[in-house]
């Protein structure tokens, strides 16, 4: 298969058979075939160049879980319809608002049509399509079902997606609350506090040390904000640059989140609706066991249980029952134990594993709901402190001098 050549605009002058002066527009690969085109239609060029791109051109969209989920939903019902998988293509692909997403799906057409599966086009593609994507399409190619498996991919993508948008709406609120504290706090003392500065200086007396203090950081803070502003921009550099490749930061932060009050229980039972939910997917596709373990050990979200997901595989490589691999790494609760016992038992392992999806999935729901409520408490706390520690400091002298006369 050969490579595709990228197709370039451009914009050229000329004359028709006529001998009248015509401009136009024309897309190829080179000058040099938009050339030979136009002469084909009976143009002599004088002038062509490569179209100018606006100066101020948008950025390509980014392709997000979202788009995935929905790509894969309308290519399940199009195959389901009878629609065959290059035709489908096209239509999702150039229908597509995403222009990236449309580049995309194109390309993925294009490999099809030079002989490739659709499971060996999205392997090509690991950015947007993880090893779990593309083991079930695999499947569902072999056995001749694709809409089928492509329409439970949809499923567990959109729950996924719901998940964490609803997550994401839960801490941006504190999230928001806090940083606007943060501004409001440094306006204060950069500007506010000044004012009350030179003012106690016109009263001949010591100030309360605690007065004294914010006074000491307001002066730090006009002599130092660039100092301060650096270091915050070089913490979170370093510490997104060290998430991205540091096993042991992950470890330590992944635990921590577990033992954060109500965000570690949203964390361990989101990773155990995450586990659930892909394995009963993927037995349900009649992937086997072990090879389904190594997918879902990446599909948890929380190196913990990604962990004990890849010990269990162990075991059950093995030779031992899933429900006895689980006993082992400790981490799972009781009642997921028995639920994937009795589906190991009645050979209804999917059905189970979809229960227990749906059960801590509306866990995490409820939490998430309950989240926001849980942190004004926390919130009002922070508030209290920076701005009405602030307003109480410039304050206590004219207290104080309203008490001495």
């Amino acid at each position: 298969m050969t490579a595709k050549t990228e197709q370039i605009d451009f914009v050229w002058k000329g004359v028709d058979k006529n001998q009248k002066k015509i401009a136009g527009e024309i897309t190829a690969r080179s000058a040099l075939v938009a050339k030979v085109q136009l002469r084909q239609q009976g143009f002599r060029i004088t002038k062509i160049k490569p179209k100018a791109k606006p100066l101020f051109s948008s950025r390509p969209q980014s392709i997000t879980s979202g788009d995935i989920a929905f790509f894969s939903r309308q290519l399940a019902t199009m195959l389901a319809s009878g629609i065959a998988l290059v035709q489908a293509l096209d239509i999702v692909g150039k229908g597509h608002a995403n222009a990236s997403m449309q580049d995309l799906l194109l390309s993925i057409k294009a490999d099809i049509e030079g002989g490739a599966t659709l499971a060996e086009a999205l392997t090509k593609r690991p950015v947007y399509f993880d090893e779990l994507f593309c083991s079930l399409v695999e499947a569902g190619e072999q056995a001749g079902v694709l809409d089928t498996l492509l329409d439970k991919i949809a499923t567990y993508k959109e729950k996924t997606e719901s998940m964490k948008k609803k997550i994401q709406k839960a801490l941006t609120y504190p999230i928001a609350v806090v940083v606007v504290a943060v501004i409001v706090t440094a306006i204060l003392l950069l500007f506010v506090v000044p004012v009350f500065e030179d003012l106690f200086k016109g009263f001949g007396a010591d100030l309360p040390g605690f007065t004294r203090m914010v006074i000491d950081m307001s002066q730090w803070l006009q002599e130092y904000w660039w100092m301060l502003l650096l270091i915050i921009i070089a913490s979170v550099f370093t510490f997104s640059y060290f998430k991205k490749r540091s096993k042991p930061l992950n470890h330590f932060l992944d635990k921590m989140l577990l033992r954060l009050p109500v965000v570690g229980q949203i964390v361990s039972k989101s990773a155990i609706a995450r586990f659930a939910r892909t394995l009963s997917t993927m037995s349900a596709a009649g992937v086997p066991l072990v090879e389904a373990l190594r997918s879902v050990s990446g599909a948890c979200g929380n190196i913990l249980f990604a962990e004990a997901v890849m010990k269990m595989r162990e075991s059950v490589a093995d030779g031992q029952r899933l429900q006895f691999a689980m006993q082992q790494v400790g981490i799972w609760p009781h009642m997921v134990q028995q639920m994937v016992s009795i589906g190991e038992e009645s050979g209804n392992m999917d059905f189970m594993l979809a229960k227990i999806a749906d059960f801590f999935e509306e866990e995490v729901d409820n939490l998430v709901d309950n989240l926001s409520s849980l942190m004004e408490p926390f919130i009002l706390v922070i508030l209290g402190t920076l701005v009405g520690g602030l307003v109480v400091a410039m304050y206590l002298p004219i207290f104080k001098l309203g008490a001495a006369i």
